[in-house]
């Protein structure tokens, strides 16, 4: 069975490359692109579940908007999508 990141190699090709947030596989909603630029998309709300696995839902969120949302890691940083539906 192809991993996550065999699946995204297959999808962006040996060009190009985006960067993954540890941890949050079950949340990876795809690929976006902006201009030049591939990203990974996560699920917001399911990257705080996985989080709350070992600390409470205020600790995870809390941790996830500092520590994960909140980093900055170059053009290539993960989109993290709030759904509204």
């Amino acid at each position: 069975m192809n991993t996550l990141k065999q699946k995204i190699e297959e999808m962006i090709g040996d060009d190009e490359s985006i960067l993954l947030a540890d941890g949050f596989e079950d949340a990876f909603l795809g690929i976006g692109r902006q201009f030049n630029t591939a990203f990974a998309i996560y699920d917001r709300e399911k990257c705080i579940e996985i989080l709350m696995k070992d600390m409470s839902n205020e600790e995870a969120e809390e941790y996830f908007c500092f520590n994960v949302q909140g980093a900055w890691v170059g053009e290539q940083t993960p989109v993290f999508l709030e759904r509204t539906i």
